[in-house]
């Protein structure tokens, strides 16, 4: 994996919240995902780039269902509130990526083939380089995880594992 600009990259955690970091996923688990994207987050704010939280909320209800809130030491330096799968639509996170000049996007998460693969098919269409640590990205079923990523992922991002994204920030 080629060496990443941190001044131009921005690390998207994609629903890491209680509710859904819970539920019975595979093939890794919800715990190990963010544990996966905090390490990123980590090294991607120390070397200089953006990390930014992404949340997901029901629309056109009074009260969220228990558990929304992102999970404890899930923070982004800008948080955005999605009421669709994806992370762009009607959001306002492709203007405040490029405010702040990043052409580069890490996407963790869950679930793979909801918010995930919708967030990354609109990156690579608004032009983003978009890079997928594998090891920190999780399905609700482990054949839907791997289908993404055996077939559609590499047509449209750099698959790889969160070490090598942490080496690429070195």
């Amino acid at each position: 994996m080629e060496k990443l600009d941190p001044r131009r990259t921005a690390l998207l955690l994609i629903d890491l919240m209680t509710r859904i970091v819970e539920q019975p996923t595979a093939p890794h688990s919800g715990p190990t995902v963010v544990a996966r994207s905090l390490a990123l987050a980590d090294a991607v704010r120390k070397a200089g780039g953006l990390v930014v939280s992404v949340r997901v909320e029901r629309p056109g209800v009074a009260e969220q269902p228990p558990g929304s809130e992102l999970v404890e030491g899930v923070l982004g330096d800008l948080e955005i509130v999605k009421r669709t799968w994806g992370a762009f639509h009607n959001t306002g996170l492709e203007e405040a990526l490029r405010k702040h000049t990043i052409d580069t996007l890490i996407i963790t998460g869950i679930a793979t083939n909801f918010g995930v693969e919708q967030t990354a098919r609109f990156a690579d269409e608004f032009g983003f380089k978009v890079i997928l640590p594998e090891d920190a990205v999780t399905a609700l079923d482990a054949r839907a995880h791997e289908f993404a990523f055996d077939y559609i992922f590499p047509r449209i991002a750099t698959v790889c594992t969160t070490a090598e994204v942490v080496a690429a920030l070195d």
